[in-house]
């Protein structure tokens, strides 16, 4: 029973993979050769299924579930308190591009919160054993895809920052809320045995850096 539920593990796990490369290829191609303001507005289901599929990819490791949850109400309450006064982050309002919004934080902003956690923790461990040496590491690359995504924010109509760029603070918030996320997750000494959440945040990374590299068509399409 043991052999047969790893096995079916791996098929899903290939068969995971193989539709956010789908999904995100896709959407490339769409927005830079499609009808882009189509593809931008299908984005809330990218991102959906990019996180259904990551929750049954984690089934091996229940625990992990905790994390997730802390990650999504952290990442909404910092955002909203972003949104809404201005601290964490900096002053910045997000448009209709994610959908429903909760105190004018987008659902999907929760839910990216919690994708990016435990995708860079789990790549992260690959790399260090040491606990503080992990959580550094899964923050640095959680601010990498940041630095990437802000300047195609306002293009995509995600979210706009007053003055029309990211400050500083917005990283350094990054930095605060992350943090401690990953130490919780390296603390209860989380083991995702998994490739999906590698290939996630590649393709995350990848989707935002070829649409920075044609932001200035985008700005003429969308």
């Amino acid at each position: 029973m043991q052999i047969r539920g790893l096995i079916g593990q791996i098929d899903f796990q290939k068969a995971a993979i193989f539709l956010i490369w789908l999904f995100h290829v896709s959407g490339i191609l769409g927005i830079i050769y499609g009808d882009s303001q189509w593809f931008v507005s299908a984005t809330p289901i990218n991102l959906s299924l990019s996180f259904v599929l990551l929750l049954f990819a984690l089934r091996a490791t229940p625990k992990v579930y905790w994390v997730v949850l802390a990650s999504f109400l952290a990442g909404m309450v910092a955002e909203g308190l972003g949104v809404n006064y201005g601290w964490i982050f900096g002053h910045y309002e997000y448009g209709d591009s994610l959908g429903l919004k909760i105190a004018g934080v987008p659902w999907l902003i929760g839910v990216n919160w919690a994708i990016l956690v435990v995708c860079t923790a789990a790549i992260a461990s690959d790399f260090f054993d040491h606990l503080l040496a992990k959580a550094i590491l899964g923050v640095g690359l959680m601010l990498l895809l940041d630095a990437v995504i802000e300047p195609m924010a306002p293009v995509l109509d995600f979210w706009v920052f007053d003055g029309g760029t990211a400050p500083m603070q917005n990283y350094m918030g990054w930095a605060l809320v992350a943090f401690p996320l990953h130490l919780i997750f390296h603390a209860l000494r989380l083991k995702v045995e998994i490739q999906y959440t590698h290939h996630l945040f590649l393709l995350q990374v990848l989707f935002f850096t070829v649409l920075l590299l044609q932001i200035n068509t985008l700005k003429d399409a969308l």
